[in-house]
C-alpha cells in the first residue's frame, strides 16, 4: 500500500470512531479528499484506495487534473473562492460547488452550466463565526440566498458549507459547528430539503462529526503537508 492509501485508511478509521462516539451510522458521513496542489498521481493513489470524491481550491490547476483523469469515475468539488471570471471553468468541469456565497456567482454558474451535463450540485458557504477575512454569507441571509439558488436552472441546492477559524479545543469547535447545524436544520424546517452539511477538516473532523457534519474535507491527513501556496 502507498502512503496515501495508508493515510486514507487511517482517516476512515477516525471517521468511523467519531460516528460511533456520536451514535451515528458510519455511512452517514462522506470523505472529500482535498487534492489541491497535489498532482494527478496523488489522486490516482487515493483512487486506488477507493476514494472517489476530490476537492480543489485552485480552479485552473483543478481543470488540468480533471482533464487528465477524465476516464475515471471521479467526483470533483470546487471548495475555493470563485471569481466571476472563473465561473465558466467551474460550470463546465466540476460536479459540485461548495463555495457559493453570492447570488451573482450562482446566476453565472446556472447560465454557464452546459445543458448536456447533470445539474451542478451546490452548497452555500456560510460564515458561521463571523471571521472578517472569511468568505461566506452571514447566517441571517442564508435562507434568502438558498431560496434564490433553488430557483435557478442547471443547479441543485444540496446544503451548507463552512470553514470556521481553528478552535482552541473540542468543545469550542463543537460550539461553532453547532451554529452551522442549527442553521442547516432551520433551512430544512423552512422546506428546503437539504442533505449535505460540509464541515470539518484534518484537525477537527471529530468535532464536526459530533456536531452533525455529513461531509468532511480532508487534505493534509491524506496527502501530507503542502509546499507553499499558489494560485
Amino acid at each position: 500500500m502507498t502512503m496515501i492509501e495508508n493515510q486514507i485508511c487511517t482517516v476512515r478509521q477516525r471517521m468511523a470512531a467519531a460516528c460511533q462516539a456520536a451514535g451515528r451510522a458510519p455511512d452517514s458521513v462522506r470523505l472529500l479528499a482535498v487534492s489541491k496542489t497535489f498532482d494527478a498521481q496523488a489522486v490516482l493513489a487515493a483512487h486506488a484506495a477507493g476514494q472517489r470524491a476530490f476537492g480543489e481550491n485552485y480552479i485552473r490547476e483543478a481543470v488540468e487534473k480533471i482533464t487528465q483523469l477524465r476516464g475515471l469515475p471521479l467526483q470533483w468539488h470546487c471548495i475555493g473562492p470563485i471569481q466571476s471570471n472563473k465561473t465558466r471553468l467551474v460550470a463546465e468541469h466540476f460536479d459540485w460547488v461548495q463555495t457559493v456565497d453570492r447570488l451573482k456567482i450562482a446566476e453565472r454558474l446556472s447560465e454557464q452550466r452546459p445543458p448536456h451535463l447533470a445539474p451542478l450540485q451546490v452548497c452555500i458557504q456560510v460564515n458561521v463565526d463571523g471571521g472578517v477575512s472569511k468568505s461566506g454569507v452571514a447566517p441571517p441571509q442564508a435562507l434568502a440566498l438558498a431560496q434564490a439558488v433553488m430557483a435557478l436552472p442547471g443547479l441543485r441546492l444540496r446544503g451548507l458549507m463552512c470553514i470556521p477559524e481553528p478552535a482552541a479545543d473540542f468543545a469550542s469547535a463543537c460550539a461553532v459547528f453547532k451554529k452551522a447545524k442549527d442553521l442547516f436544520d432551520a433551512l430544512n424546517t423552512a422546506g428546503l430539503a437539504l442533505d449535505t452539511l460540509s464541515m470539518g477538516m484534518s484537525a477537527d473532523l471529530e468535532a464536526a462529526i459530533a456536531s452533525g457534519s455529513t461531509l468532511v474535507r480532508v487534505g493534509s491527513a491524506i496527502f501530507g503537508q503542502r509546499d507553499g501556496h499558489h494560485a
